[in-house]
């Protein structure tokens, strides 16, 4: 039977050297109580130290130096490992400094190499990242010089090459559950998402570690067996931990992010017409999310990325089309409405939650139909880079599973960035300002997405913007569309440092 401890009591067993595990999604099911004492033991101490921090989605917090992140930001980890850095913005600035040894790596590999430790395993063997920035020929998961070790490599198998992804070596986990029983069993209710929870307890318990575990309360409502995410027996310390909050950042619980609350078709559809922003901030994302939109079919099953993406969601529901098609996230939630801001990762009213791993088992087997994402860089042959530029380290995330196998990828992104000012009036679109940062450049600084994959696979490719359309030809870019009232000579192929194809029937369409 688990412990019942402070967290103060159960942080006291991790030793120097350590490996932590943790369960979150971000801001979404993070055990930041957890993190505060290791935060609080460090500081009066000095140990443990010399840690390595091993996450398949990213810490939470969002804030430069917040609670999750402290424990980096105070020099007591060595290593980490993340797929995703926007949540720990100091974190990826002494990273780009040289200052922390860092690696990247998809999300759906880090999610399944978790999930093949419980069993023993050594290695996952994926086509993910293929001819991409984890390829072991580029080694782009080695974030800067302090990071020299190779967790991927390559094998051939039947005269196929394929990668071979390390699994992670825990020695302590760090999970956020709801509830417990008596016994210390532990369910997850309150939770918009359960992450890799139970992999996580399968795959440090193996090798003899610590499994912690952080909860509300000790709920005396009886649970039935299917609904206990993580059993007894796997746990050895349980802390309870009332303060904690559904989602890191957020002081008010949402029953409707945890699937006790759902709403109705109608509701849902008045609850994206009151939180839609429409503002003049956002202008430039909504008229790229209106053109992308267009992209949808009733019946497809989708995945929408953060940033502009987000967008899509409210002009899919102001078309009515909510109800029949099927929004993801790669955490878990199926259909519903993925929320975004500090919220990332959850889903309104979701109809069923699956672990990360078994989510990300339907999107390398090609179960999404289309997706929506943003993009750092685009170049002349229509490979993107969404996670890395030498002055922005955002992290690659679940980029690559969502990209490499949906069979329409949309990336959604303004032509510029950096003080981009346009209008809409009657007679179309016009720039007032054009941005100091061109989206389309000659060469990419980290390959997130391979247009040679994306031919070899047979996908279907379009690039969105707030003017013009793109899609991705035998050669490369083909441009296809462009709104009303941009001249296309001037305000598009003039500022494209590549030579750019232009569709014999290229359409014109209102913005």
């Amino acid at each position: 039977m688990p412990a019942f401890v402070t967290p103060a009591e159960a942080i006291a067993q991790i030793r120097d050297g350590d490996t932590i595990i943790y369960n979150n999604f971000l801001s979404v099911v993070n055990a930041e109580q957890l993190s505060i004492a290791l935060n609080e033991r460090f500081k009066a101490e000095g140990h443990p130290k010399d840690l390595t921090l091993y996450c398949s989605a990213g810490l939470g917090g969002w804030i430069p130096g917040n609670v999750c992140e402290e424990i980096i930001c105070l020099g007591a980890v060595k290593r980490v490992y993340f797929s995703h850095f926007g949540t720990t913005p100091a974190t990826a600035e002494m990273i780009l400094r040289g200052e922390l040894e860092a690696y990247n790596l998809p999300y759906g590999a880090m999610s399944h190499a978790i999930r093949a430790a419980a069993g023993g395993q050594d290695y996952i063997i994926s086509d993910v990242g293929l001819n991409l920035f984890v390829d072991p020929k580029y080694r782009g998961y080695q974030l800067n010089a302090l990071s020299k070790l190779d967790p991927v490599r390559e094998i051939t198998i039947d005269g196929r090459r394929r990668l071979m992804y390390e699994t992670p070596k825990g020695d302590i986990a760090f999970i956020k559950g709801s509830s417990c029983d008596a016994l210390g069993n532990i369910s997850m209710e309150n939770e918009p998402m359960c992450g890799d929870a139970l992999s996580i307890a399968q795959a440090v318990r193996r090798r003899g570690g610590k499994v912690i575990v952080q909860v509300k309360e000790i709920s005396d409502i009886p649970r039935r067996p299917v609904e206990i995410v993580i059993p007894s027996v796997l746990v050895d310390y349980i802390c309870i931990c009332p303060e904690q909050t559904q989602i890191q950042g957020l002081k008010d619980d949402d029953p409707r992010l945890c699937g006790s609350r759902p709403l109705t078709d109608e509701e849902l559809q008045a609850y994206v017409n009151e939180n839609s922003t429409d503002d003049e901030k956002s202008l430039v994302k909504r008229l790229i999310a209106r053109r992308a939109v267009q992209e949808l079919r009733p019946g497809h099953i989708v995945n929408i990325g953060v940033g502009a993406p987000e967008f899509v969601a409210t002009e899919a529901a102001r078309d009515g089309l909510l109800p029949k098609i099927a929004l993801t996230v790669e955490g878990g939630p199926m259909k519903g409405l993925p929320v975004g801001g500090w919220a990332f990762g959850a889903a309104m009213s979701p109809q069923s939650v699956c672990t990360s791993s078994e989510q990300f088992d339907f999107y390398d087997g090609g179960g999404l139909d289309i997706c929506f994402i943003g993009a750092l860089e685009v170049d002349g042959k229509g490979n993107v880079n969404g996670h890395y530029h030498p002055k922005k380290l955002s992290g690659i995330g679940g980029f690559i599973n969502i990209t490499q196998f949906t069979h329409k990828v949309v990336f959604c992104t303004a032509f510029s960035a950096g003080g981009l000012k346009i209008a809409q009036e009657a007679g179309g679109l016009h720039i007032l300002q054009e941005g100091k940062i061109l989206k389309f450049t000659d060469s990419v600084h980290a390959l997130s997405f391979s247009a040679e994959n994306a031919h070899a696979n047979g996908q279907e490719v379009v690039y969105v913007t707030e003017r013009c359309v793109f899609r991705l030809g035998e050669n490369g870019l083909v441009l296809t569309e462009a709104a009303k009232g941009i001249d296309i000579e001037k305000e598009i192929l003039a500022l494209l440092p590549f030579q750019a194809e232009v569709a014999g029937n290229l359409l014109r369409y209102d913005p």
